[in-house]
């Protein structure tokens, strides 16, 4: 469960530092127009905080750490939220300086999505599991109360 808190900890500063830097680099260079820094700020919040708040909540519910599929899920996800993330920055940093975008940036950006994608059906297929599995009775919180004879 820590490293999911973890996780969200670390997309939440991510994602202020994102924002500030959208706004600082574009003021410094007076652009106005559409950028992909726009939306770092809010990918990072939304799919990292956001998102790795909602897992540690189904984790203490459900006991997803600790198994196989949710270390997977939980590198496929991070990995496709980095790449998706980092192929922003690239692309908002070169549109405000009027640069060119590589070609191989939104091939790239592909790849990030598809890596959140199996992250995500990782996700779900451990959800899945878990639901299946038969509930435990919730533990007596004190002695039981005296049966009368009927």
């Amino acid at each position: 469960m820590r490293k999911s808190y973890y996780a969200a900890h670390v997309y939440m500063i991510l994602g202020v530092v994102s924002g500030l830097y959208y706004r600082e680099f574009t003021k410094a260079h007076d652009f106005t127009g559409d950028t992909q820094l726009a939306l770092m700020h809010t990918h990072l919040l939304a799919l990292g905080m956001l998102g790795f708040l909602i897992v540690l909540a189904l984790d203490k519910q459900f006991q997803l750490s600790g198994t196989k599929l949710f270390t997977s899920f939980f590198w496929f996800y991070n990995a496709g939220i980095s790449v998706s993330v980092a192929m922003m920055f690239v692309h908002g940093t070169e549109t405000v300086l009027a640069d060119p975008v590589p070609e191989a940036v939104p091939l790239i950006a592909g790849l990030g999505h598809i890596l959140l994608t199996v992250g995500l059906i990782l996700l779900f297929v451990l959800l899945g599991k878990r639901l299946k599995e038969p509930a435990t009775p919730a533990a007596a919180t004190g002695p039981e109360p005296a049966q009368t004879p009927a």
